[in-house]
């Protein structure tokens, strides 16, 4: 089933242009003229992405506000169609992704690129593979699966319901990888199934779900590829990327940066976005591995004589699944990091004006300490 879009917008050559490039993207259009059939829509039917064309603010943040409190499509991808209005007021009726006006063929792929791997992200995160492997849990209990997800999966228990707190194990199918993670029952039937949704899942264990997944769902529903992507600045905290079509601000991503021989995998939360410029992304790091992975690549920059890094960014969930900023443990309680303090004290700033004290930070800690910011 293709990805679907609805799109509120009353001007014809927009919605041309909108119809091209989500046609390519293999998106189905529902095109609607007034608030109130936009609204109607979004009661009934499912949409990976909404667009809006924002030349009455106020209905705008109508359909916005709607949008959200469907259960449906609470988490569709938000666009927000912006002329003379000012992009924080986009973001703050909702909007992940803004296209400006006048909406040009190539700037609407370029914004595009992005949304449309958010928007099957999103999509794949909810799918479900069905599959039979047993799991155990907890005080010695066991079942069998029905289906598994990258959030959770659905088990068959017998004679009694799972009780207490959750831990469970399982091998991944066609692997020796076993995953041990905490878990919720989510729902449980009358017949004894049973939906169980995991908990603080490991990084690496998470990637191995996600790459198996991966490799068994239809052609369709597989992941885009990864963006290529310039590192600018890079800190143990975190690092501001240059790409033409950056994942909006609380979105979870995955970067993988390659230096001489040396290949890390790193999770992070976008902290800042500048649309058509770049994003500022806070690493996750929970763990003392999770950080010593940034502490080497750090070290073989510093080694690799000016060497540029490969990186390639892809998007990992959106609002609800990215972590608080104080759940991130970015750098030791000793340590500062100047490339953080600018994301959260100096974020809201225009792109012309972050990029400015970005450039005077470089300025000021041209130090190549890890614990300063490193400019590429």
């Amino acid at each position: 089933m293709s990805l679907q879009a609805l799109v509120l917008c009353s001007d014809e050559k927009i919605v041309r242009v909108l119809r091209r490039v989500l046609s390519d993207l293999e998106v189905a259009v529902q095109h609607c003229r007034n608030a109130e059939t936009a609204i109607r829509y979004l009661t009934r039917q499912r949409f990976e992405a909404v667009i809006v064309d924002c030349e009455d603010a106020e209905t705008a943040a109508e359909v916005f506000k709607s949008l959200r409190a469907a259960p449906a499509n609470k988490r569709a991808v938000a666009v927000a169609i912006i002329g003379g209005q000012s992009l924080r007021v986009a973001f703050e009726m909702g909007a992940h992704f803004v296209l400006y006006k006048p909406v040009s063929m190539e700037r609407a792929k370029v914004s595009f690129r992005a949304a449309h791997s958010l928007m099957k992200r999103e999509r794949r995160r909810n799918l479900r593979i069905p599959i039979q492997i047993p799991v155990s849990f907890s005080k010695g209990q066991r079942a069998m699966t029905i289906d598994l997800s990258e959030g959770g999966m659905a088990v068959q228990v017998p004679r009694r319901s799972i009780q207490g707190g959750l831990r469970l194990s399982f091998t991944i199918p066609d692997s020796n990888e076993v995953i041990s993670t905490d878990a919720q029952v989510a729902w449980e039937s009358n017949t004894g199934q049973t939906g169980i949704r995991f908990i603080d899942l490991p990084s690496e264990s998470r990637q191995q779900l996600k790459a198996w997944l991966n490799r068994n769902v239809p052609e369709a529903e597989k992941d885009d590829p990864p963006a290529s992507c310039r590192l600018t600045d890079l800190s143990l905290g975190g690092c501001y990327l240059e790409i033409g079509a950056p994942f909006p601000v609380h979105s979870r991503v995955v970067l993988s940066m390659r230096v001489a021989d040396l290949s890390v995998q790193v999770e992070g939360v976008v902290r800042v976005m500048h649309p058509e410029a770049g994003m500022g992304v806070e690493f996750t790091q929970r763990t003392a591995q999770q950080r010593q992975q940034v502490e080497k690549f750090i070290e073989a920059l510093m080694q690799s004589k000016g060497v540029l890094p490969d990186l390639l960014v892809e998007p990992d969930g959106l609002e609800a699944d990215a972590p608080e900023a104080g759940t991130t443990v970015a750098v030791s309680e000793e340590a500062e990091d100047p490339l953080l303090e600018l994301f959260r004290n100096r974020g809201e700033l225009p792109a012309e004006a972050f990029l400015g004290e970005l450039r005077k930070q470089r300025r000021n800690h041209g130090s190549s300490s890890a614990e300063t910011v490193l400019e590429m």
